[in-house]
């Protein structure tokens, strides 16, 4: 009596960590269906389309791995889910991070209910995350490669999505995803990392963002004088800690480099501080709003924790002193530089990625 395959779709998007992926699950005997998902279409013709050329990537991989390829558009849902927000949340003077947005809503839900329509049993993208059953729930664990680690990106999955959810490439570090994808002859085994805006890639951005939100000019002003020292193009086009293209120098005060500090929306005011180490860039306090737990409320309260406010950080101990129906509160044992409104704190015990939320507005100095 035979027994048919597990059943996975997995992602493919024409790089080469998810064509290894594929091809991971393929040699540990599952059934593996390729899926190509287009969901930018808006500049089609001009210079930034890169969806054909990852198409032809992607039909690459699928005929050398022998496994059917399928596409899907989803740019309709992209916009409606993902880049209005990006647009609303740039507007009203936050820095989102659409990659968080674009797994919740597209890789881990749309994709997710696509796959069911073709009987998947699972469905596997190429995230350097790890899963791990714990009583009657699924836990989310850092990948192992610290330097490719994607779960700051994935705080926002639910069991439903963890459970169907293969990560084959969380054991591996990158170094050995490309030589195995060089070792299977894979045209993308050395293909640049995709970078930027999550399915939109690499832009001159201040460029990009003037297309759908035009500049609205305005004062810069010293955050301890309040006194005007240059222009800006529009509050959207600047974030907290921003120090290249402010057209302002090093002039003034101790000469040191300025960084945005804060911003003014009623008044078009982008405020600057001078110095890296300005008291006002520093936070030890960071509140959050949309929070979203993996599994389940922290145990007890106060829980000692680490936690990123960006990607790249290095985890940060600290301790999360209140949890709300919707929001949360971490004291970080040591400062923190440009806390960010808009982009999300991501919080851990050891490997485990509990979850996270959305950073709100910021607070006043520390004393």
């Amino acid at each position: 009596m035979t027994t048919s395959k597990p059943r996975v779709v997995v992602g493919i998007s024409g790089g080469v960590d998810s064509s290894v992926a594929a091809h991971l699950l393929k040699e540990s005997g599952y059934e593996v269906i390729g899926l190509f998902m287009k969901n930018w279409e808006e500049d089609d013709e001009q210079e930034y389309c890169a969806a054909a050329e990852d198409m032809v990537y992607a039909e690459e991989v699928c005929d050398t791995l022998k496994i059917p390829l399928r596409t899907i558009n989803f740019s309709h849902e992209y916009w409606e889910r993902v880049f209005s927000n990006f647009l609303s949340e740039h507007q009203a003077g936050r820095t989102p991070n659409p990659d968080v947005l674009c797994n919740k809503e597209i890789k881990f839900k749309e994709f997710l209910d696509y796959a069911d329509s073709l009987g998947a049993d699972y469905i596997a993208t190429g995230h350097y995350v790890r899963r791990a059953v714990s009583g009657r729930n699924i836990q989310l664990l850092k990948g192992v490669d610290s330097n490719k680690d994607q779960s700051y990106f994935l705080y926002t999955l639910q069991q439903r999505a963890l459970r169907r959810s293969l990560f084959p490439l969380g054991e591996h570090n990158k170094e050995d995803i490309r030589k195995i994808a060089a070792d299977l002859g894979l045209s993308n085994h050395d293909r640049k990392d995709s970078t930027g805006i999550c399915f939109i890639g690499e832009r001159k951005f201040r460029q990009f963002l003037s297309v759908y939100l035009p500049p609205k000019p305005g004062e810069i002003r010293t955050l301890d004088d309040d006194e005007v020292i240059g222009k800006h193009e529009g509050l959207m086009y600047y974030t907290i800690g921003q120090r290249q293209g402010l057209g302002i120098g090093g002039t003034g005060g101790s000469g040191d480099a300025w960084y945005v500090a804060d911003k003014d929306l009623s008044r078009k005011v982008l405020y600057v501080v001078q110095g890296r180490e300005h008291p006002y860039l520093l936070r030890s306090h960071v509140y959050a709003g949309q929070v979203s737990w993996i599994t389940e409320l922290p145990p007890r309260i106060p829980y000692r924790c680490t936690a990123r406010i960006r990607y790249r950080q290095q985890d940060q101990a600290g301790i999360v002193t209140r949890v709300g129906s919707n929001s949360a509160k971490v004291e970080f044992d040591e400062p923190q530089w440009a806390v960010t409104p808009g982009q999300s704190i991501v919080i851990y015990d050891q490997d485990v990625c509990l979850g996270g939320g959305i950073i709100e507005n910021a607070l006043e100095p520390e004393d």
